[in-house]
Parts: structure tokens; sequence; C-alpha cells
């Protein structure tokens, strides 16, 4: 039996990398795409930002719309889907037709993801259910991190159709390891759509929503110019920088070994010193930034906090508000991710056009001290109410 669970979430692992992979990995064949296509590098682009925004829009609904059938269906279907996307994505010579192959998998991303993370938790004890989530997480880190190199590389060595058949091989093989050693899984207790969107009228459920807004914010209005902070800051050189970012995705996946544990023990205290102990190494870097030891240093310390640890804490965070409705929460998590990425990076390129690429990391103190009121008031709401059940 316990075999077997470990089976169950090294194929959910391995099934998130290769979704991510699908999504992330494009950004390292962009050039290649705008040539290939013979389209400008901003209109190749939109394969990024609109598979983006379509996960944003339909996080919180898809995932709610799947939860009455079978999960292993379910999983199979949207792996069959990334599959056939990447096949066309392989074989078209027309960018229209290569942007609607990425979009209509994009929809059923966070299907994926969301059952993924349910799946995994439900398999373990409530007791260690955050660490079975954040074994899952790694395939998160894994896929946003390493399918930018790796595509990239097979584009270089290769070919740009290689680089795009690898995302399909893995979901390929994703997709029979599902078939194979999955086993059928029924939804034993249907719950009503409506049941499920009356979470909503939860105040902790929304101040859930708006914490893990702030959290990918103070994240994501950084690390989005990290290269150009790196390059216009620290002064480092550009195989220095590709290095620095390297490091910075294998700290995500250490992130993710450790907040396991430490929501599994310790949850509440991890959720309030996660502002505090961003907050230092932001202050530290603001004052150090120019300096490519410390640099270095900090990267590290800072990938394990934000890759790692922000995500298995913001996945807690909506889950534990919404325990009643876990797929419609995991979706809600996955939108909300998005959202707050998208706030993060717009008002990060905000500040470096008004003040310069130093004024960067002000983005992520404010989203830091933002977080840390919700974070309170969130706390606050979630120990009268479970004085309440408790009297």
């Amino acid at each position: 039996m316990e075999k077997q669970k470990n089976l169950l979430i090294l194929i959910l692992t391995i099934g998130v990398f290769g979704i991510l992979n699908t999504e992330m990995g494009v950004i390292g064949l962009l050039p290649s795409i705008a040539d290939h296509f013979n389209v400008s590098i901003s209109k190749a682009g939109l394969l990024v930002s609109l598979f983006a925004l379509t996960i944003a829009v339909s996080g919180p609904t898809l995932p709610l719309l799947f939860t009455r059938i079978n999960r292993k269906k379910v999983m199979l279907l949207v792996l069959g889907v990334f599959v056939l996307g990447n096949i066309v994505s392989i074989f078209t010579s027309n960018f229209t037709i290569l942007l609607i192959a990425r979009i209509i998998p994009a929809f059923f991303h966070p299907i994926y993801c969301s059952l993924a993370f349910t799946v995994a938790a439900s398999s373990v004890s409530k007791e260690e259910a955050p660490k079975a989530v954040s074994k899952v997480f790694i395939g998160v880190s894994a896929g946003m991190v390493a399918g930018v190199p790796i595509a990239s590389f097979i584009d270089s060595a290769v070919s740009y159709e290689m680089a795009m058949a690898f995302f399909a091989i893995v979901n390929f093989i994703v997709f029979i390891a599902t078939l194979i050693f999955v086993p059928s899984m029924p939804v034993e207790e249907r719950l009503s759509y409506g049941t499920q969107f009356s979470v909503l009228k939860k105040s902790i459920v929304w101040l859930s929503i708006v914490t893990v807004i702030l959290l990918n914010s103070a994240i994501f209005g950084v690390y989005s110019y990290l290269a150009e902070y790196l390059k216009t800051v620290t002064n480092m050189s550009p195989n220095t920088i590709s290095l620095t970012l390297l490091f910075f995705g294998g700290a995500n996946i250490i992130g993710n070994i450790v907040a396991g544990k430490l929501l599994t023990h310790s949850a509440i205290k991890s959720v309030v010193s996660f502002p505090l102990l961003l907050g230092a190494v932001y202050m530290i870097l603001f004052f150090t930034g120019r300096f490519t030891v410390s640099m270095e240093i900090l990267t590290l310390i800072w990938g394990i906090l934000a890759g790692g640890i922000m995500a298995n804490i913001n996945q807690y965070l909506i889950a534990s508000a919404a325990p009643e409705a876990p797929d419609f929460a995991n979706g809600l998590f996955i939108s909300s991710c998005n959202v707050g990425t998208t706030l993060g990076a717009v008002v990060g390129g905000l500040f470096i056009s008004e003040l310069g690429t130093q004024y960067v990391v002000l983005v992520g103190f404010l989203s830091l001290i933002l977080s840390g009121a919700s974070i309170s008031l969130r706390n606050h709401i979630f120990s009268s109410t479970k004085q309440k059940l408790a009297s």
C-alpha cells in the first residue's frame, strides 16, 4: 500500500512537471519561434502571456466542473489534450494554429494541477498531507525552472521541432503511467456546484486569496526582473547570470522539501514567519545587491523561500480555508497565483521605469507589508472560527 502511494505521488509529480514544462519551457524557444514563424518576438511572447491569462481565467471554474468525474479519467483527458496540443505545435507552420494549440491545453492546466494536489493530500493522513503536496510541488518547481534551459538546449543542439517534441514525450510518458499504474478514483462524495461555490461566502477564503496574490506579487514583482537586476546592478556576465538563475531554480526544489516538514509540524508559525524572513532577505539584497558573492548567497536563500516554501504556503492557505471543497480551493489557488504574478510583474515594471532597476526590490517590501497584515487578520478569523466550533 505504501509503495502504491509513493508511486502515485511520483506520477503526479512528473505529471505536473510535464504540464508546467509545457507552459514555461516555451520561454526558451521564443527567439526560434519568432524566426520559424516569421513573427516579432513580442507576438511570439503571446504564447506565454495568453497561456498564463487563460489559466487565471479558467483556474476557479474548470476544476469545479470536473469534480464529479472519476479523477483518473480526468487526468487522462488533460494529459491527452496536452499531448495532442504539443503534437500540433511540432508540425504546424501557421502561428495562429500554434497559438490555438497552446491556449486550449491552458484551459485544462489548472484541472490537472488542482487534481494532483487534491489526490496527493487525500492519499495520506491529514497530518501528512502538507508533506505529500510538497512532493508534488517539486514537479512544479522543476517544470518552471528546468523546462526553459532543457528546451533551449534541445533547440540549439537539434531543432525547434525536437524541443517541442520533448514536451509531448514527457506528457505521453505520464499518460501511459497514469493509464497503467493509477487506480480508478471515482468521486465518493459528489458535492454540488452550489455547495462548492458557497465557500466564497467565507471571509477567510477571500482573505486567503488576497494573501496569496500579495505573496506572489512580492516574489514575482522582483524575480521577473532578476536577470535585469543581475545585469545592471550586480554587473554580472551573461554566463554568470544564467548560472545564478539555475541556482535559484535548484534552491526552489530544496524549499519544497523543507516546506513539507515545516507545514506538517508548525503551519501557523511558518506562515507568520515567512513575510519577516523574506523581508530580511530583500533588505539585505537592497543594500548589498551590487556585490556578486552576497548576491549568490542571497539567491540561494531567496530561492528556498520563494519557489519552494512560498508555493506550499500559498496552497496551504487556500486549501485550509475551504477544506470542504478541495478541488475548487486548488483552482482558486492556481488562479490567485497567476493574478499575483501578473500584478507583481506590472508594478515591478512601473518601479523600474520611474525609479530604476535597484528599486524593484521595494515592490517586494510593499507586498510583504500588506501580506503580513492580511495574514494577521486571517489568523485571527481562523482562530475565532476554531474556538466557536470547539464550544
